[in-house]
């Protein structure tokens, strides 16, 4: 029996299921971030020990560093690891609170003139970064760095000065989107997901689906990889399918692609890519060994996170 007020056991995973498989990755080869993430998602875990273990990453000066973000290296905060602490901070739903308001107070400190937030503040130079990630003196604004972090505020109901001239940066940046590669649509997506403006969003992504579909941003046949061309600057094999644009059916990206197509993205991402040790691949460029290490956790939570938010059985 077990003793009062203790915790009651999930069900064991059936051996071999996707879930039992990637437990055995995660526990193998994760940070104890990723662990700790792991169990909340699927083992009935705490958010306490999340947010413990993200502490970690946190700096004095509200922002998150210590290769949260695994390709921007050394102790220093940076908006890409920021953003990355919000995601797990709003999948514990603990985005909120003094935490939020001294992460704003840090995302205020490195803005542009424009109120965006730069992809890397010149902080990082010196410690070891992507190589593309290039670290520039006067860094420009971007919105793979501002658009997620907004959506992800907007949609915790975060109110803050900060938010303001960021949310007009990336309408902006958005609604004049024209020439674009895969992961600047999803920071896209992020942000229309959750802006205050559900008119406004729904008619951007619109335009958007139009341009990936147009542009050839999604693979629509995975077993035809080879008519889909790597945007430039991409990896070899560095494609990109339905189910990274939308990840839950609730998604404005949901609605870029039919049934069809979204089936097809999934059965993809289920039986073509977890591998022989129950991980997921790390698609982009892999830079030096360590990254693989610490990435491929993410990306095998955040596709098993997919294919339960789709309805499909992963154990």
């Amino acid at each position: 029996m077990p003793e009062p007020g203790a915790s009651v056991l999930p069900p064991t995973p059936p051996a071999h299921s996707p879930l039992f498989r990637a437990e055995q990755f995660v526990w193998l080869t994760a940070r104890v971030l990723e662990q700790r993430l792991f169990a909340y998602h699927f083992l009935n875990g705490a958010a306490d020990p999340v947010e413990t273990a993200l502490d970690a990453y946190r700096n004095e000066d509200g922002g998150y560093g210590h290769a949260l973000e695994p390709d921007l290296r050394g102790p220093v905060s940076q908006p890409l690891h920021v953003g990355h602490a919000l995601h797990v901070l709003d999948a514990v739903e603990r985005c909120g609170g003094q935490r939020v308001d001294r992460v704003c107070r840090y995302l205020t400190s490195v803005s542009t003139p424009d109120g965006a937030l730069p992809a890397v503040h010149t902080g990082q130079r010196g410690y070891p970064t992507a190589p593309f990630i290039p670290v520039v003196e006067d860094p420009p604004s971007s919105l793979l760095a501002t658009g997620p972090v907004v959506g992800l505020l907007h949609r915790n109901e975060v109110w803050h000065a900060w938010l303001f001239r960021a949310t007009d940066f990336c309408w902006q940046a958005v609604e004049s989107l024209e020439k674009s590669h895969p992961y600047e649509i999803e920071a896209a997506v992020a942000f229309l997901d959750s802006a205050p403006d559900r008119p406004r969003a729904e008619a951007a992504a619109d335009r958007l689906g139009r341009l990936v579909r147009d542009q050839r941003l999604a693979v629509l046949e995975p077993d035809n990889l080879d008519s889909y061309a790597v945007p430039t600057g991409y990896a070899q094999g560095e494609h990109h399918f339905p189910h990274d644009y939308a990840r839950t059916p609730h998604s404005l990206a949901r609605a870029w692609f039919t049934d069809a197509e979204m089936s097809r993205s999934l059965d993809h991402l289920a039986s073509e890519q977890q591998e022989e040790d129950g991980g997921w691949p790390v698609r982009w460029r892999q830079w030096t060994p360590g990254i693989l290490l610490e990435a491929r956790p993410m990306v095998t939570i955040r596709a098993l996170r997919t294919l339960r938010a789709y309805g499909r059985h992963i154990g």
